[in-house]
């Protein structure tokens, strides 16, 4: 963050349904397999992803990181996931107010 201006976008590579039961406050979900350019339209080529999946057991981050590179984008996996996210101590958020990114297909 700058200036308490959010510099990239957290991305929820998992399920809508697992999204809904539980992310990371302020990550916007788009499973792994959405990730096409038409779904990442809306942001600047230049944003910086930092992607997620359910924990160190789950491969759906470095599926998420290997697609944004081929297409160009800048992009770092947040290592541990939602389990690692727990175990810190932090708090998983339900509400879907940002529920996920359009999916034109």
């Amino acid at each position: 963050m700058s200036r308490g201006v959010q510099d990239f976008v957290l991305l929820d590579v998992r399920s809508p349904d697992l999204y809904a039961s539980g992310h990371v406050p302020g990550a916007v979900n788009l499973p792994h397999g959405r990730i096409v350019q038409r779904n990442l339209a809306s942001y600047p080529v230049d944003t910086l992803f930092v992607v997620y999946c359910a924990g160190p057991h789950c491969n759906g981050a470095d599926k998420a990181a290997l697609r944004l590179a081929q297409l160009k984008r800048p992009v770092k996996k947040m290592i541990g996931g939602v389990t690692g996210w727990l175990d810190e101590g932090f708090e998983l958020a339900t509400a879907s107010e940002r529920a996920g990114l359009a999916d034109s297909g």
